[in-house]
């Protein structure tokens, strides 16, 4: 899973907010598009998800899977896929955030591999849509 795709966009909130949006894990289906649910199994200290289930409809794939996270404060989060699913078979994922002149730079880096053969071109455009798509809808419900 070496090839990663990424994008990033700035938020007109403090990091702190934008980064207890993303931690907000079962909220995702009100805000992310093609999550339809997740449940979080296992929580760390902090009451951040260390572990989740994760179901999405993604246009011609849906699936669930397992996923397992990695908190650096408000600073970054990370997760891996540690369930497969019927149709993904790797999957990374990172949020960094960075303060940017009151308001903050969201980046957002996503690595995807399915059972399914696809060429890299268009494994990295379904990327690049879920990655836009996740930064839109993080934006509208971080400046709320």
């Amino acid at each position: 899973m070496a090839d990663r795709t990424s994008s990033s966009i700035t938020i007109k909130a403090a990091k702190a907010d934008v980064m207890a949006v993303i931690a907000d894990l079962e909220a995702y289906p009100d805000w992310a598009s093609g999550i339809r649910e997740f449940t979080v199994q296992e929580t760390g200290p902090d009451g951040r998800a260390l572990r989740g289930r994760l179901t999405f409809d993604g246009g011609p794939f849906s699936d669930t899977v397992g996923l397992a996270y990695t908190w650096d404060g408000d600073d970054r989060v990370s997760w891996e896929l540690v369930e497969k699913g019927a149709v993904v078979t790797g999957l990374h994922g990172t949020y960094a955030l960075a303060e940017a002149g009151g308001a903050t730079e969201v980046t957002y880096e996503l690595a995807v591999d399915v059972r399914v053969p696809m060429i890299g071109m268009v494994k990295r455009k379904g990327e690049k849509r879920i990655i836009d798509s996740a930064l839109k809808g993080l934006k509208r419900r971080a400046e709320r």
